[in-house]
């Protein structure tokens, strides 16, 4: 039986899923320090992490230690089957993986992260003509956490 999410969130977007699948599967929800002291080692868990250069933030903090049910994955890229493909092998996930598109908030990046999305934003935008809803992504930022984008995770854990 899963005791709980276990999450590492950069701008609130993983949070945000984090609180939402707490709510509908009524688990508790920690970051990795708070899991240390709220989860016993081989606990079942389901761990959400935001994604950075196709790698999922925290995730070796919480492999070793838990028994992981499942993961999410938080990105800011719209969900294709060929990213989840890639994150799982990059990741080296055996477990399901379920991705949720997150989004990009300026307001809490700082330094060299916002410095890294706004030259992917100008990338995107040389390279990527036909998507100027990628390009806004990255230049004005959006979230697009909702609850629909967790009813495949809720599915496979109930």
């Amino acid at each position: 039986m899963v005791k709980a999410i276990i999450y590492k969130s950069s701008t609130g977007h993983t949070l945000k899923y984090a609180k939402l699948l707490s709510s509908k599967l009524n688990i508790p929800y920690y970051t990795i320090k708070e899991a240390k002291s709220n989860l016993k080692s081989n606990d079942e868990i389901i761990y959400l992490g935001w994604v950075c250069a196709n790698k999922i933030c925290g995730i070796n903090k919480v492999r070793n230690k838990y028994k992981i049910k499942c993961y999410g994955a938080v990105g800011a890229f719209p969900k294709h089957e060929d990213n989840i493909k890639n994150l799982k092998s990059l990741n080296n996930i055996k477990e399901p993986l379920f991705y949720m598109r997150g989004g990009i908030d300026f307001s809490k990046l700082k330094g060299f992260k916002k410095f890294v999305v706004k030259m992917v934003g100008n990338i995107l935008k040389k390279e990527n003509k036909d998507s100027q809803e990628l390009v806004d992504l990255f230049k004005k930022g959006k979230s697009y956490v909702s609850e629909e984008n967790i009813d495949e995770i809720v599915r496979y854990c109930k």
